[in-house]
């Protein structure tokens, strides 16, 4: 029996924006996309009998071909024919349904793990071209770090490591649908954009004031209108000394860059006070040269 353990790294959208929404009905974005230190942990053993099996903390997560985790699997393990089994585990601590990208860092750990416990031999770019066909943020999923992303997201530019600083994550009790934030953007209308060009030379530059300063969503146009409780939870970190806040890819989780871990569980106390959000994590950003 052979069992790998895998951390599948949580993202946040230190800025985004959407350029237009084109003919096919996608929208094409242009991201700064950031892994943070926050994950969910999973365990992938090999069986001699055939057949995925998928367990989960969490009872209301699909363990069938619903789940993003069992599709990777299915993918490779049908691609190339594998005759043994799998049996994946999957301990979930990220925020679901959050903006967060759990579901394809869960599906992006698969991939990686399947790849190593079978020697299957692929590439990470050749894993990358795979995971594109099962959600538009499992290839980023797989590069992590710190990384420009452009058309439907699948597009995209390693950039360096962001100056490390403390990371505060909100998730309020709501769910916001996705979907319904893009219908609702009216990408082709909108009178302002982010300035991402102006984040990404921040980025190279190290200058973790500049990256603050631009730190913009303009999904925000739409799910702050529908809950107000986002607009609530950026203005008590702002008060208790984040650099910035801004809610990730189409929320309803919130972050704040903070200057120091002490200012951060300030605000983080202040949060739970106010009981604008239970799901609450200070975490930092993960960078390249830290270990799967």
């Amino acid at each position: 029996m052979e069992q790998i353990k895998l951390k599948a790294y949580g993202k946040i959208n230190l800025g985004l924006d959407v350029v237009r929404r084109r003919e096919d009905g996608y929208h094409e974005v242009r991201m700064v996309m950031q892994t943070v230190g926050i994950y969910d942990s999973i365990y992938l053993t090999k069986k001699d009998t055939p057949g995925i099996t998928l367990k989960c903390n969490l009872s209301f997560l699909p363990v069938d071909e619903g789940n993003l985790a069992y599709r990777a699997a299915k993918m490779l393990m049908d691609e190339f024919d594998v005759k043994e089994g799998v049996e994946i585990s999957l301990r979930k601590y990220l925020p679901v349904a959050a903006g967060m990208a759990g579901g394809s860092t869960d599906c992006a750990a698969v991939l990686f793990g399947v790849n190593r416990i079978f020697h299957l031999g692929l590439t990470k770019r050749q894993l990358m071209e795979r995971g594109v066909k099962l959600g538009a943020d499992v290839p980023y999923c797989l590069m992590r770090g710190t990384a420009l992303a452009e058309g439907i997201g699948e597009k995209l530019t390693r950039l360096p490591d962001v100056p490390q600083c403390p990371v505060l994550i909100a998730k309020p009790p709501i769910s916001v649908s996705t979907k319904f934030v893009y219908e609702n953007l009216h990408a082709n209308e909108l009178t302002w954009h982010p300035d991402i060009d102006g984040m990404v030379a921040a980025i190279h530059a190290g200058d973790l004031t500049g990256i603050c300063s631009r730190m913009e969503n303009v999904l925000e146009t739409v799910t702050e209108k529908e809950y107000p409780v986002i607009s609530q939870i950026k203005d008590c970190m702002k008060q208790s000394g984040a650099y910035n806040s801004i809610m990730s890819g189409s929320g309803p989780t919130v972050f704040g860059l903070f200057p120091d871990e002490a200012t951060a569980e300030k605000a983080r106390q202040e949060i739970l006070k106010k009981e604008l959000a239970r799901q609450v994590y200070l975490t930092n950003f993960f960078t390249i040269n830290e270990r799967r």
